[in-house]
């Protein structure tokens, strides 16, 4: 307890208070995930970031029945650790008791490793021969949620969570993005119903001012050329994608992807958020351009799974496999590359239809060491 951690320290016995803090003698949390480690201390106990989560879910994401739906992507060995905290804790936040959440598990597919190679490209092996995979990514993930039988998903990093007395903020600006989304999956929706067998030229004509002006599609120059038919074919290929609400907050120097208008090989122009890694800074324009970024994502993102007939997407057909990247890693005292799978909200979601709004940067209150747990939104 706190009166005996003070005795301690009054003492100078570090090491006794590490020990307790990451060994089995006392917190094991050297062996723990981000997930599982007591984040804010109330009256009535600590809570982790699952448990923070829980009561998030309540706020926004219900469905019409009532029940409160969460999924978790942890590690295999972590996974009933969750399963165990979740179960022991659920009662403290909930009125009708457990049958009011929904919470599921998966974990990363072994399937999507990739392989390792040394800095001569040749496979990587491990002390026995064997060839090394390593796991590829968030990217992996697009797995997951390709699972997920959802009209709409909110997705945000585990550790990005604050205290009940700062959570208000959060709820407002969640249901922002979702009732945006939810609001353009609409009309999108009934534009594609109007388009499909209908090629007059005015609905044409505000279709694609839709497009362009709401949902932010970027038109090639030869696509006013085009017949009416051809026109709908292809605002009819556009339109019908996953749709994601991105928020985006001012650029304060923490780190994550930026939102930037990205050209591709064919010269179309669309809204991607791009990670530093993926960006050539020793080309000095690309740096300016990055030097000059205002915003950046902190992942929060309110995701449209179904297309107009409410069938959901095959959301591995809308990923961008060029934008993979290699990284320099190293394993046993030896450096190696590491293929990086397409990131979760970067390739793999890069043919979405995205929009970007900003949110408060109190809304974005990230643990990435423990240290951050000293500021201020986490007291």
């Amino acid at each position: 307890n706190g009166h005996e951690i003070q005795d301690l320290l009054k003492k100078g016995e570090y090491k006794t208070i590490v020990r307790h803090l990451l060994t089995d003698d006392g917190l094991s949390y050297s062996s723990l995930p981000k997930g599982l480690l007591m984040f804010h201390s109330y009256p009535d106990g600590a809570r982790t970031p699952l448990e923070e989560h829980m009561v998030e879910g309540q706020h926004y994401s219900k469905n019409a029945g009532g029940k409160v739906n969460l999924h978790f992507t942890v590690s295999p060995e972590h996974m009933q650790k969750f399963k165990d905290r979740a179960a022991s804790t659920i009662s403290k936040y909930t009125g009708r008791g457990p049958e009011e959440f929904n919470i599921t598990y998966s974990v990363q597919k072994p399937s999507t490793d990739t392989i390792a190679v040394d800095m001569n490209n040749e496979p990587f092996r491990n002390a026995d021969g064997s060839i090394l995979f390593r796991p590829g990514g968030h990217g992996a993930l697009i797995e997951n949620l390709n699972e997920l039988d959802a009209d709409i998903a909110f997705i945000k990093n585990i550790d990005n969570v604050v205290p009940d007395r700062m959570k208000d903020i959060t709820y407002a600006y969640k249901k922002v993005l979702g009732g945006l989304l939810i609001r353009l999956v609409e009309k999108r929706n009934a534009y594609l119903e109007k388009v499909i067998g209908n090629h007059a030229e005015d609905l044409i004509h505000e279709t694609t001012h839709f497009a362009a002006d709401e949902l932010k599609i970027s038109f090639p120059d030869n696509y006013y050329n085009l017949s009416p038919a051809r026109k709908a074919e292809y605002l009819i290929e556009k339109l019908n994608r996953p749709i994601r609400i991105c928020g985006m907050v001012k650029n304060e120097g923490e780190p994550g992807g930026g939102p930037f208008w990205v050209q591709d090989t064919n010269g179309n122009s669309s809204l991607q958020i791009v990670e530093s890694s993926q960006i050539d800074l020793s080309d000095d324009s690309q740096k300016e351009i990055v030097s000059r970024a205002t915003h950046f994502n902190p992942v929060d993102l309110a995701c449209s799974l179904k297309d107009y007939r409410g069938k959901a997407f095959d959301l591995k057909a809308f990923v961008d496999p060029q934008t993979g990247f290699i990284s320099v890693k190293s394993k046993d005292g030896k450096d190696l590359k590491a293929l990086e799978l397409p990131g979760l909200w970067n390739g793999a979601m890069a043919d979405w239809i995205s929009i970007f709004v900003e949110v408060p940067i109190e809304t974005f209150n990230p643990v990435k060491t423990v240290n951050d747990l000293l500021r201020p939104q986490h007291q």
